[in-house]
């Protein structure tokens, strides 16, 4: 009896490919002819943005370069989304009109601050005689016109004497003298007895300057600064000519509670109180979560609405570290505040000023 043999699997593989062959011809057809948008597996995956599942941690990926592509990927895909929700909202506002609901003030750590107890009351009558009473109450009752003396700690560097010589460009009627390695007990009678109101000292670290006392004469208060991002005037870009010796306007921004409020009186009786509006220059004390920013500005009205600003310098921050009562005595001096960090910092929505 004879036995045939048949390639059984040969004609399964043929029938396989045939069928792969006739299913693409199929897909083709349709599309040509319907124009249905059927795409393959390897053209969706490639089509298909990254989807990530929602307990996914880009720092599990222990591949460096992986990670950051991962990272970069996720982030633009929030990106995307942040997008599309925006311009979802933005249609449904026009089309609502005037019925549209107000828009979402969003939450910063300013809106959100905690209250303070001491925050300042301009109606208040007891802030009105602390007012009247306290150590600037001469300046602001026009009994004194400031005079400021600024010198500097021993041996200062050739950048904290420039910052020095162009804040008193700044500060009208301000004298810039060296220390001669004279300690501050011995320089504030000199001070008292040729009518200075005020005296400044920039203390300097490796050549930077980094901390500023400012002591109101002849009976304090005396405040200590830590002075950071000290930009002088040939650093800065599209910066204006030198300033002229016009007295400037003075804006104090935002010093809220009582002690910001003294604060604010210390920094406005440096300059005279009748500025002079035609040198159109502005010093700006502008205080956000305890750091006061100063600047210093030229303005001109361009038109009624449009006003052109353009800045001076020297620019820096400041970072209140204590208020002394009196003049300044490192040994025996009374303080009213002094910065705790561990215990006033504790809380990002907690200010002092």
């Amino acid at each position: 009896m004879d036995i045939t043999e048949v390639p059984v699997s040969q004609d399964n593989k043929g029938k396989k490919k045939k069928n792969k062959k006739a299913k693409k011809k199929s897909v083709s057809q349709e599309g040509n002819g319907e124009s249905v948008g059927v795409e393959t597996k390897e053209e969706k995956m490639e089509k298909s943005e990254p989807a990530f599942p929602p307990t996914f941690s880009v720092s599990e990926i222990k591949n460096k370069q992986r990670r950051h592509l991962m990272f970069m990927k996720l982030k633009q895909e929030k990106r995307k989304q942040k997008m599309q929700i925006k311009k979802k909202k933005k249609k449904e506002r026009e089309a609502l009109g005037d019925k549209a609901p107000p828009k979402e003030v969003p939450k910063t750590i300013e809106n959100q601050r905690v209250y303070d107890e001491t925050t300042v009351d301009p109606e208040d009558e007891e802030i009105a005689f602390d007012e009247g009473t306290d150590e600037f109450s001469a300046y602001f009752n026009g009994l004194t016109n400031p005079k400021v003396l600024i010198t500097t700690s021993d041996r200062p560097r050739g950048r904290t004497v420039r910052f020095c010589e162009q804040l008193a460009t700044v500060i009208p009627n301000a004298h810039v003298y060296y220390r001669r390695g004279l300690a501050l007990k011995r320089i504030i009678p000199q001070c008292v007895a040729r009518n200075f109101t005020y005296l400044i000292v920039i203390n300097e670290d490796r050549k930077v300057p980094n901390g500023l006392v400012l002591c109101h004469l002849p009976d304090g208060p005396t405040a200590h600064f830590k002075i950071s991002s000290v930009r002088l005037r040939k650093e800065m870009k599209r910066r204006g000519k030198d300033p002229t010796e016009h007295s400037p306007e003075v804006i104090l921004n935002n010093f809220t509670t009582r002690l910001g409020h003294s604060i604010g009186r210390q920094f406005a009786a440096l300059f005279p109180q009748d500025p002079q509006f035609v040198g159109r220059q502005v010093a700006t004390f502008h205080n956000q979560r305890d750091f006061v920013f100063f600047r210093f500005h030229r303005y001109i009205f361009k038109n009624e609405k449009k006003v052109g600003i353009q800045e001076l310098g020297p620019r820096f921050t400041l970072k209140l570290r204590s208020l002394q009562k009196g003049t300044f005595d490192s040994k025996f001096g009374e303080y009213e505040w002094v910065l705790k960090r561990h215990e006033m910092d504790a809380c990002r929505r907690k200010f002092q000023l």
